[in-house]
């Protein structure tokens, strides 16, 4: 349920209210707009009388939500979130570039990486010290050799950190990391949810290999449960049936969810095309719908990549596609 209040509300008879709706044994999530404030009520709304509220001076409407997010709902939050990442804002208009390597390998790897998208304009850098992946035989990842390369890598160029999670039992590991990264894998690890919803830290939260919006803003939904807010969506792709690409990139989903949610929206062309080729046309197209920036995985070396070098840019590669992304913005904007 949510309550708008009128801008010639008293605080008195806002604290009454209040009063009135947590004694329901309620919680009420308060937002303040430049025009209106917003009452987000959670919880049994069903013992609450709208008619009742909605006759109430202080009250302008009353609207009940069918959705089952109410956190992550756009109706309870209607200005955009912008989390802040390591002194970079995510969201509300500020478009940022997240790049990296898939996984970290050396110190010379990882930091000749960083210089050089930070040169052609990323803001933030990702890369994978833990890495899941389908065979087990396959490269892991470094660990926590791996977060401590990047701490170097951040002390370097001073681009705040994004790096995946995959247990909460390494949490305490990414006391130095600026972004924490739930990989699709995860998306529905609620008892990982659960933890980091308890963390100050942002939260970027990939879309699951085959799950709908619904179910991906729910998971969101156990995080800022938690009391944890700070949470960015990044749509990497679904699994459908086509096999030209790695994944299927549901550019739909930007607009789809620019309506449905207050939270940042970025998008991974390379996870979504698996070919280093069509990051690019992508990371365009993705730019043109809206989205609140891109995460593209650049390496010095991808031939040699130890994990998705398929899908990696060159660091000149990666130049352009910034430049190029600079000029869509630009049309999109005026």
């Amino acid at each position: 349920m949510i309550v708008i209040l009128k801008q010639t509300a008293q605080q008195e008879q806002i604290d009454r209210l209040k009063h009135f709706l947590t004694n329901l044994g309620l919680r009420i999530d308060e937002s303040k707009g430049d025009h209106s404030t917003i009452l987000g009520i959670v919880g049994d709304t069903t013992r609450v009388d709208a008619d009742l509220v909605a006759s109430l001076d202080a009250v302008e409407a009353v609207q009940r939500v069918q959705e089952p997010y109410k956190k992550a709902n756009r109706k309870f939050h209607p200005e955009n979130t912008v989390v802040d990442c390591g002194g970079v804002p995510v969201g509300g208009g500020m478009f940022q570039i997240i790049a990296g390597p898939c996984s970290v390998e050396t110190e010379e790897q990882i930091v000749t990486v960083a210089r050089a998208v930070k040169e052609a304009g990323a803001t933030l850098l990702r890369g994978g010290a833990f890495k899941p992946r389908t065979s087990p035989y396959a490269f892991q990842g470094l660990h926590g050799d791996g977060l401590r390369l990047l701490k170097l890598a951040k002390q370097e160029t001073g681009l705040p950190i994004v790096t995946e999670i995959m247990d909460t039992s390494h949490l305490d590991l990414f006391d130095d990391v600026d972004v924490i990264q739930v990989g699709a894998r995860n998306m529905q690890n609620f008892e990982l949810l659960k933890v980091l919803g308890r963390t100050n830290k942002p939260i970027l939260l990939k879309r699951g290999l085959a799950n709908t919006v619904q179910e991906w803003l729910m998971s969101a939904e156990y995080i800022m449960a938690g009391g944890n807010d700070q949470v960015i969506l990044c749509e990497r792709g679904i699994r459908t049936y086509e096999t030209a690409t790695r994944n299927t990139l549901d550019l739909s989903s930007v607009p789809v969810l620019k309506e449905k949610t207050h939270l940042p929206i970025i998008i991974d062309p390379s996870h979504a095309t698996g070919v280093a080729r069509l990051v690019k046309p992508m990371a365009m197209a993705a730019t043109a719908s809206g989205a609140d920036g891109l995460m593209i995985e650049v390496h010095n070396d991808p031939r040699h990549a130890l994990c998705d070098g398929a899908q990696s840019l060159t660091p000149d590669e990666f130049a352009d596609v910034v430049r190029r992304v600079k000029a869509v913005r630009a049309v999109v904007e005026a």
